[in-house]
């Protein structure tokens, strides 16, 4: 018998029968995901895998790094781990809601969300909490917000809504977003908090390059973005000290340029193959803030040139796959979300190594998924979360075609 062509679903465009749909759909783990798992691009499935593995993986370098400190400060070992399995599970809700929702519908959130945030990351100037001569943090209760960190998955959101549509938008709609992410960058810097400003410029940057925007504009803002890098590091002691530091920590190796010039001994120790999980030493006393900003250093020296090597070429395929994806995407606000969420992973990733190297002056930018801390761990998952999810729609079976509209009758 031949198929009915009014019978075959939208789905047969990628290749699928309505036979395999509907034995798609009996596994009781499909209840619980945005389209059957049968059903979802290999892309997606890999970097779910890899996002799982990320962050568990995170968990054991987080315990090796903070155990003796938490035993010495808080007479607890697993003090930072107990609370970061909290956040992880937390960060997991969120990314399944992230996987679950519309691409349309968080959209829609990015305008209101990224102002919400734009005022918290103000309110840190007036009524923020200082740590380590930066006033990043409002405490509510006994929960301490970064939202420098949480405002970013609304950055490339409506950096989405802004650049895809960025030569049908009115001249007055453009000025208002373009001033809130200026002004947003403005108050990043006054924190200060010089890395997470060059990378929310760089995000921007790069979204708006793929949206289509002229080279020249761009390259006007990027240097406009330089200089006030630069005032910003005249004008600020703290990042002044930091990069006189970086340029030469060995001229004043137990001040400015200590925790470097600790970071450094810490990786060169490491060797080839590293000293083996939880044997690091440099942890034990020597180097500080072994838990966020150079937690690297710790993973490098157990695991060595070998495991530096293989977390280098795990963020590789995580930006492999992202572009990937991007390139599927049929949707211009779908592809630029897919473009600033893996460059927002595999960046800030980056830039934390870069720290921890010497390559980059010291900053606190927290390496993702790996760092302690609840508000980067939400961010990273709810970023991931939206990739998976741009994945997931390039298919065309969700988002704008629901799949549970196709015709069921079996064709024979």
């Amino acid at each position: 018998m031949k198929p009915n062509k009014h019978r075959i679903s939208e789905s047969n465009k990628n290749g699928l029968t309505n036979r395999q749909l509907n034995k798609a759909r009996v596994h009781f783990w499909d209840k619980l995901l945005p389209m059957p798992w049968e059903l979802w691009p290999s892309e997606s499935r890999l970097l779910l895998a890899l996002i799982g593995f990320w962050s568990l993986a995170g968990l054991l370098i987080l315990g090796s790094a903070s155990w003796w400190v938490a035993s010495r400060e808080m007479n607890d070992g697993a003090y930072y781990l107990k609370r970061q399995v909290i956040w992880l599970i937390a960060s997991w809700s969120i990314l399944y809601l992230s996987i679950s929702t519309n691409l349309r519908q968080w959209l829609k959130l990015a305008g209101p969300g990224l102002l919400i945030g734009w005022l918290l990351v103000g309110a840190t100037l007036i009524i923020g909490t200082q740590v380590n001569g930066a006033s990043r943090w409002l405490i509510i209760g006994s929960l301490q917000i970064q939202p420098s960190e949480l405002i970013k998955p609304f950055i490339i959101l409506q950096a989405a809504n802004l650049f895809s549509y960025w030569r049908r938008i009115k001249i007055d709609q453009k000025l208002f977003w373009l001033s809130i992410y200026i002004s947003l960058i403005l108050l990043i810097l006054k924190q200060p908090n010089l890395s997470t400003a060059a990378l929310t410029g760089i995000i921007l940057w790069l979204i708006g390059l793929a949206g289509g925007v002229r080279f020249i504009s761009l390259f006007l803002t990027g240097s406009i973005g330089l200089l006030l890098g630069t005032i910003s590091i005249l004008v600020n002691d703290y990042q002044r000290l930091r990069v006189i530091s970086f340029l030469d920590p060995w001229k004043d190796p137990l001040g400015n340029g200590y925790q470097l010039v600790q970071s450094l001994l810490a990786i060169g120790s490491g060797g080839w193959f590293g000293e083996g999980y939880g044997l690091s030493t440099q942890k034990l006393q020597y180097l500080p803030i072994q838990s966020t900003d150079f937690i690297y250093a710790v993973f490098a020296e157990e695991f060595g040139f070998i495991g530096s090597a293989m977390l280098l070429s795990f963020l590789l395929l995580i930006a492999f796959l992202g572009l990937r994806v991007a390139l599927r995407c049929t949707n211009n606000q779908a592809k630029l979300i897919a473009i600033g969420s893996s460059t927002i992973l595999v960046g800030q990733a980056i830039m934390n190594i870069s720290v921890a190297t010497g390559m980059i002056p010291t900053t606190g930018l927290p390496l993702p998924m790996v760092s302690y801390g609840g508000n980067s761990l939400i961010s990273s998952l709810l970023i991931s979360g939206l990739l998976i999810r741009c994945s997931l729609e390039s298919t065309g079976l969700i988002g704008g075609f629901h799949i549970n509209k196709i015709p069921s009758k079996k064709i024979e």
